[in-house]
């Protein structure tokens, strides 16, 4: 009886051991992962602060206004060329 107790032991310790090494082995890849998506995660952030500065740049009033007068020759209409038309 005592040496089957002493077997099963000694298996269960064994057991523990190759669960301790397998868990700390899955942390290791685990963290490694985690490690590459936060840089993709803070590139990201960085790309998404330069396209918000982009898009408030080419929407400013101004910019449009210059891109409409040079680009398309647009101006804004002399007092006798308004019409307003009344339902």
């Amino acid at each position: 009886m005592s040496r089957f107790l002493m077997v099963v032991l000694i298996l269960g310790g064994i057991a523990s051991a190759i669960g301790v090494v397998y868990a700390r082995h899955r942390h290791r890849l685990l963290f490694v992962e985690l490690a590459q998506l936060e840089k993709v995660r803070d590139e990201l952030n960085i790309e998404f602060g330069r396209l918000q500065l982009e898009q408030a740049t080419v929407a400013e009033s101004n910019r449009i206004d210059q891109i409409a007068r040079l680009r398309l020759g647009m101006k804004f209409p002399e007092a006798g060329d308004v019409v307003v038309v009344r339902p």
